[in-house]
C-alpha cells in the first residue's frame, strides 16, 4: 500500500508564506495610510497611483528580465535578495525625503517582488513531497494578503504613533529579521531526491486526453494574471482612499477595508489551493473567481452610489474571496505543468504577466478618480476588466470539452 509522505516541517512552510508576503508589505502600507500620505506629500490622487505603478513597472520587468538567470542561482541567495531589497525599499520611505524618494522606494519595493514567486515554487518542487506541494502553494501565495492584511492594520495605527515613515523604519526591521531565519531555516531543510520530484498534470483526471503544452499553459496563465492583475490594483490601492472618501470612514476604518480584504484573502487562497489539490480543473476555477470579481466590482459601485456601507463590506469580502484568489491557481497550475529545473524561469513569466496588469491598474484608476467621473467611471472599468477575465475563462473552459469525454 502507498504510504503518505512525511510532512516537512512547518518552519519551511512559514518561510515561504514570509518570502512572498514580504516584498508588497510597502505598497500596501502606503495604500492604506494614502489619505495621510497624500496630504502631507501634497500630491494628486494620479500622483499616488504612480508609486504603485512604478512599483509593479519594475516588479513586471524584473520577472521578465531576471527569469532564466534565477533559474542558475541558489535558493538561499535569492531569499537574501528578496528580504534584502524589501528592507531597503522601506528604509528609503522611512527616510523624509519628498515624493522623488517614496518613487525609488516603490522602485526597489518593486524589484523585491521579481524573484519570491519563482524561488518558492522551486522550493516547493524540489523539497516538499508531492502530497503537500499544491496545498502548500495555497498557504504559501496567502503571504500577500497575509502582508495586505498586517500592513493595513499596522500601518494607520503606527502611523498615528509615529508618522508614516515611522511605520516603513519598523517595516524594515521586520524584513531583515525574517530574512536571517529565513536563510538559517532554508539552510537545514535539504533538497528530495531527484526520483521522488515527480511534475504533475495540468489537471488531474486528464489521461484520456494529451496535456496542453507547457508553453501554451504559461502563455495562458500570463495573460490571465494581466488582466486580472488590472482589476486587482486598481481595487487594493485605491480601496482604503474610496471608504475614507466617498463613505466617510476615518483612516484606521478605511485601512480596515483592505485589512478585510487581505483576511478574506488569505482564506480564499488556502481554500483554493485545497480544491487545485483535489484535482479540480484550473480553467474552470478562473471562470468562477472571474465572475465573482465582477459581482465585486458591481457592488462597489453601488456602494458609491448609495453611500451604503454594508455595500461597501460586501464588495469587499467578493473581491478578496475572487480576484485575489487567483494567484494561487496560476502558481498551482505551473506546479502541475513545469519541471522543477525551468520553474523559476516559467513562474517569472507568468509573475511579469500579473505585474504587468498590476501596472496599469492603479494608474489607470487614479486618472479615472480625478475625472469627472469620479470613483464610479473607476468601478465601471475594473467591472469591464473582469468581464475580459470571464471571457478568457470561458475560453479555456471550452478548449478543453472538445477533447474530454463526459468532462
Amino acid at each position: 500500500m502507498e504510504t503518505r509522505a512525511e510532512r516537512p516541517p512547518l518552519s519551511l512552510l512559514a518561510i515561504l508564506l514570509s518570502a512572498v508576503g514580504i516584498a508588497p508589505l510597502l505598497s500596501y502600507g502606503l495604500s492604506a495610510t494614502s489619505d495621510l500620505v497624500i496630504s502631507e506629500l501634497g500630491i494628486s490622487e494620479a500622483q499616488f497611483g504612480l508609486l504603485a505603478t512604478v512599483c509593479f513597472a519594475c516588479a513586471a520587468i524584473g520577472n521578465a528580465v531576471f527569469a532564466r538567470f534565477t533559474d542558475g542561482q541558489p535558493d538561499k541567495t535569492l531569499l537574501l535578495v528578496v528580504f534584502g531589497l524589501a528592507a531597503l525599499a522601506m528604509v528609503f520611505a522611512a527616510i523624509p525625503g519628498g515624493y522623488v524618494l517614496l518613487l525609488v522606494a516603490s522602485a526597489v519595493a518593486g524589484f523585491a517582488q521579481s524573484f519570491p514567486n519563482g524561488v518558492t515554487n522551486r522550493i516547493l518542487a524540489e523539497r516538499v513531497p508531492v502530497d503537500y506541494r499544491i496545498g502548500w502553494t495555497g498557504v504559501k501565495q496567502s503571504g500577500v494578503q497575509a502582508s495586505q492584511l498586517v500592513a493595513s492594520l499596522a500601518f494607520p495605527v503606527l502611523a498615528a504613533w509615529i508618522g508614516w515613515h515611522g511605520a516603513s523604519a519598523v517595516g524594515a526591521l521586520v524584513a531583515a529579521l525574517l530574512g536571517v531565519v529565513a536563510v538559517r531555516v532554508i539552510s537545514t531543510y535539504p533538497l528530495l531526491p531527484v526520483e521522488t520530484r515527480p511534475t504533475q498534470r495540468v489537471d488531474a483526471g486528464a489521461s484520456s486526453r494529451p496535456a496542453p503544452s507547457t508553453r501554451f499553459v504559461v502563455f495562458a496563465l500570463a495573460i490571465f494574471g494581466f488582466v486580472n492583475g488590472v482589476g486587482v490594483q486598481a481595487t487594493n490601492v485605491y480601496l482604503p482612499l474610496f471608504a475614507v472618501r466617498e463613505l466617510g470612514f476615518s483612516l484606521v476604518l478605511g485601512g480596515l477595508t483592505a485589512a478585510a480584504a487581505g483576511a478574506i484573502g488569505v482564506s480564499a487562497r488556502v481554500g483554493w489551493g485545497r480544491m487545485m489539490s483535489r484535482g479540480v480543473s484550473a480553467p474552470k476555477l478562473l471562470l468562477l473567481l472571474a465572475i465573482m470579481a465582477t459581482c465585486g466590482a458591481g457592488t462597489f459601485l453601488a456602494a458609491g452610489a448609495t453611500g451604503y456601507a454594508p455595500l461597501l463590506w460586501l464588495a469587499v469580502a467578493l473581491h478578496g474571496a475572487s480576484a485575489l484568489g487567483v494567484s494561487v491557481v496560476l502558481m498551482a497550475s505551473l506546479l502541475r505543468s513545469v519541471p522543477a529545473a525551468s520553474m523559476s524561469s516559467a513562474t517569472g513569466w507568468v509573475s511579469a504577466g500579473l505585474f504587468g496588469g498590476f501596472t496599469i491598474g492603479p494608474l489607470g484608476m487614479g486618472a479615472l478618480i480625478g475625472s469627472p467621473g469620479g470613483f464610479a467611471a473607476g468601478w465601471i472599468a475594473v467591472g469591464l476588466t473582469y468581464l475580459v477575465c470571464v471571457a478568457l475563462g470561458l475560453y479555456l473552459v471550452l478548449r478543453r470539452r472538445p477533447s474530454a469525454s463526459g468532462d
